[in-house]
């Protein structure tokens, strides 16, 4: 089975810094697309980053300048480097990628998510 588990997140001030994780783990044969999203309070779910296999990069508006996302292919892992931290970061992360499972007949994609890790923000 593929699992994503994520790590990093936590508790910083207003500036601060913070470096998100996303490791891919289980029968992979390959993995495409990866992206980070965020889900606030109250609000629906937003996707804030992404990156393909080649690390060809898109940000959301409110993220350009100040997230950095990237992958190390060798390692099956993602990150998102996360600098000038506002109170309106704040939300749960989460990991997505499309993954060929080892094994899989026909060969294809398939979405998976991580289990959410928490960034706060305080003024």
């Amino acid at each position: 089975q593929v699992q994503l588990v994520e790590s990093g997140g936590g508790s910083v001030q207003a500036g601060g810094s913070l470096r998100l994780s996303c490791a891919a783990s289980g029968s992979i044969f390959s993995i495409d697309f990866m992206a980070w999203y965020r889900q606030g309070p109250g609000i629906q779910r937003e996707l804030v980053a992404t990156i393909t296999s080649s690390g060809s990069t898109n940000y959301a508006d409110s993220v350009k300048g100040r997230f950095t996302i990237s992958r190390d292919n060798a390692k099956n892992t993602l990150y998102l480097q996360m600098n000038s931290l506002k109170p309106e970061d704040t939300a749960v992360y989460y990991c997505n990628a499309h993954i060929a499972p080892l094994g899989s007949s026909p060969r294809r994609n398939y979405s998976y998510w991580g289990q959410g890790t928490q960034v706060t923000v305080s003024p």
